[in-house]
């Protein structure tokens, strides 16, 4: 009987940690890109949200480098990012339905094009190609005022919708995304 009870224990405290173990992986918060989100609420009551992951600088080459010039980048770490918009919308004068979408870019030195993709839940890599591309869009490029360590997606608010806004390393990139 106590050699029963002595491995039901083992067995419990076996699962116990292994829970534990997977919850801490589990934790997003904890990794080394965190999530983070930006939100918009339209003119109108419409409201665009993006869910994103923050990588960091970390004394790296970014733009050129870790993310190649010229070819579709995941737009963040970690899961793909996502766009959810409650209205239609015009992003940088094009279409997008209400729905939700997976982000993609394709970096340069002066023009970046964002990328609206149709497919949704993937990891974040590879690109899932152009034949999936609801919308792109150009971006506009320039230099941010001071070194940005960690990657940020946000809105600035104006009088007809929003822009939305990535800084990253020394670049900023902008598109204006008006509710239809």
């Amino acid at each position: 009987m106590r050699k029963a009870l002595a491995v039901a224990s083992a067995v419990l405290l076996a699962v116990a940690v292994a829970a534990i173990a997977l919850h801490a992986q589990q934790d997003k918060s904890k990794r080394p890109s965190p999530p983070a989100s930006a939100k918009c609420d339209l003119p109108g009551g419409g409201s665009l949200t993006v869910d994103y992951s923050s990588p960091q600088v970390k004394g790296r080459k970014i733009f050129g480098a870790l993310v190649p010039y010229g070819e579709p980048w995941r737009t963040g770490a970690n899961e793909a990012t996502t766009l959810v918009t409650t209205v239609d919308l015009m992003v940088g004068g094009k279409h997008v339905p209400a729905g939700k979408y997976t982000i993609f870019t394709i970096p340069n030195k002066d023009k970046w094009v964002l990328i609206v993709s149709k497919k949704t839940g993937e990891w974040g890599i590879p690109y899932p190609g152009a034949d999936l591309d609801l919308v792109r869009a150009d971006m506009n490029a320039s230099s941010t005022a001071s070194p940005v360590e960690n990657f940020t997606m946000a809105f600035d608010k104006g009088s007809k919708g929003c822009t939305l806004r990535l800084e990253w390393e020394n670049t900023r990139a902008a598109v204006d995304i008006l509710p239809m």
